[in-house]
């Protein structure tokens, strides 16, 4: 065949091509054309298919087919990654939901795993011989103070905002106050379930043996707290094929009522709990002259001297003026000028957030808490826990006393041997075998969040924290590890282990609080923070010698 200039033929796949060079043209040829010279334009046999309804039709099923594919398998996958997060509340890790806002509501944040700069595993070689848990009860409703106070905010913006707009606040034109009062939420019992099943995962080679000695304070949630975490050891310890025919397990109860000496709450009994030298004797009789070492409510001038009461409202009031304000004005610009929303009213927004959360089972955040940034919620964090510290921690001169009696009982525990403390034990206890039995492997204790700041301050875990400032935020970096959140969650689990180790004579103790490792820096801890029993129980020398305890009667 002749062909032009800046013609040529190329042989490919599926026939003969014509290269036309000059024109950028590419022609197919037909058989016939290698004969004769005819050839037809690919562009006219384009314009043909593309003409074709059924050829669209193709192409455009290709295409959506093609899209839901990458779609599915690539772009799917990554916006799950930013976008709302699955909620979860595990054994070990605790709850876990938007930590940047959940881990930052003081205590009424719910439990989860503190970051720990001293790996919490048992470290090789060493093998677990005794292990107590203070615990804190679950998530619970408002005090009944507080859940008044909280319908009354929400009453008082649904009268005077009769329409809220779209956006974050369009909840609240069908919101309806339906919280209660003090009583353990169903995710305070889940909670609770799941501490009792990681304390027996913890301590399975002592677990498996033993049943824990239980002590509960005498407040119905406490009380339910402790069931909760016996069910949820006894579920682990049954898993594990281990027959168990102690349990429903016996827990000693502590009342909370004023007049009681308490080291976690002012007792009671519940069955099939045995009381030495009770026979005979009613609950109520029993009770009025029942002590407990886990109660302040016994120091006269810490519940009732401004000296000490004001020193944490104080704090906070002057910090609520560095954010608050800001908070506020910015809820009152949303909602409008009739909405008139006060600073109290802003903080009871706040704690909402977590009450209303927590009220549920916690499978996703309150939508009150989208009404905040993450930043006020630091800021509210912080100012919870200067309601601590300077409440019943370190920064109270009688917060520390608080705790006195439990790290005495605590002393002889690790010990063996009786307790010696003159200030809030209950000796009518704590002098019987049957209710304070030494020698045991395992102890549980259920309490509130003040009493046990209070024993961590009386234990000196917090020695090296400088005094909180009441004008600006400091990190837990600054705070040596100090917030609330940190350390009083609901269902906050203290665990303080003995240990035998090669090539060690004595014991070692250790404390971990919240799944943090504390360095214990007042007995000389080493890398791994353990102390020998000795030099621990050496420096808990304002615990043996009563704390401030002379200062609690000097109204």
């Amino acid at each position: 065949m002749s062909l032009g200039s800046g013609l040529r033929v190329r042989k490919e796949m599926g026939g003969h091509h014509l290269i036309d060079d000059e024109e950028e043209q590419v022609y197919l040829l037909t058989p016939a054309a290698k004969n004769d010279g005819d050839y037809v334009s690919r562009k006219s046999r384009r314009r043909k298919l593309s003409s074709n309804p059924y050829f669209r039709l193709l192409v455009i099923m290709v295409f959506f087919t093609s899209f839901a594919f990458v779609f599915a398998y690539f772009i799917l996958p990554s916006l799950s990654l930013v976008g709302p997060p699955r909620c979860v509340d595990t054994p070990d890790r605790g709850y876990q939901c938007q930590p940047q806002i959940s881990h930052n509501w003081g205590q009424y944040s719910p439990f989860f795993s503190v970051p720990s700069d001293i790996s919490d595993n048992v470290p090789p070689g060493c093998k677990i011989t005794f292990a107590q848990v203070l615990s804190r009860h679950g998530a619970r409703d408002p005090t009944a103070s507080k859940t008044k106070a909280y319908n009354s905010t929400i009453q008082k913006i649904k009268a005077n905002v009769p329409q809220f707009p779209s956006g974050k606040y369009y909840f609240l034109n069908t919101f309806e106050y339906t919280l209660g009062a003090d009583q353990l939420t169903l995710f305070g019992e889940r909670e609770m379930i799941n501490s009792g099943i990681a304390f027996y995962d913890r301590y399975e080679q002592l677990a498996k043996q033993s049943t824990p000695f239980i002590r509960s304070s005498g407040e119905a949630r406490v009380v339910e707290s402790a069931q909760n975490f016996s069910q949820g050891f006894h579920q682990a310890k049954t898993a594990e094929q281990v027959t168990d025919t102690n349990y429903p397990y016996p827990i000693l109860i502590i009342p909370e009522a004023d007049g009681f000496n308490n080291t976690y709450g002012p007792s009671s009994l519940l069955p099939p709990f045995p009381l030495p030298h009770s026979q005979g004797i009613s609950t109520t009789q029993l009770t009025q002259f029942l002590t407990d070492s886990l109660s302040h409510s016994l120091c006269t001038a810490f519940e009732s001297s401004s000296t000490y009461t004001a020193i944490s409202s104080k704090a906070q009031q002057t910090f609520l003026s560095t954010f608050l304000p800001a908070i506020t004005t910015r809820l009152n610009t949303d909602l409008g000028p009739t909405a008139n929303i006060t600073a109290s009213d802003t903080i009871n927004l706040l704690d909402l957030c977590p009450f209303t959360t927590v009220a549920t089972l916690a499978t996703s955040l309150s939508p009150f808490c989208y009404l905040f940034t993450e930043q006020e919620f630091i800021a509210y964090s912080y100012y919870q826990s200067l309601g601590k510290y300077y409440g019943y921690g370190p920064g109270n001169p009688l917060g520390p006393t608080q705790g006195v009696g439990f790290v005495n009982e605590l002393i002889a525990r690790m010990t063996n041997l009786p307790v010696v403390d003159h200030t809030s034990v209950n000796h009518t206890l704590d002098d019987s075998e049957q209710s304070f039995p030494l020698g045991s492997r395992l102890y549980v204790d259920v309490s509130h969040d003040n009493d046990m700041t209070g024993i961590f301050s009386a234990l000196g875990l917090f020695n090296g924290t400088a005094a909180l400032s009441n004008t600006s935020i400091q990190s837990t970096e600054t705070t040596h590890g100090y917030s609330a959140s940190y350390t009083v969650p609901f269902a906050a689990r203290a665990y303080f282990e003995k240990m035998e180790c090669p090539g060690e004579k004595e014991e070692l103790v250790r404390i971990l609080v919240n799944g943090r490792v504390m360095p214990l820096e007042t007995c000389g801890g080493d890398a791994l923070g353990r102390c020998t029993l000795e030099k621990f129980v050496q420096s808990l020398s304002f615990a043996r010698e009563g704390g401030k305890w002379n200062l609690c009667f000097s109204v």
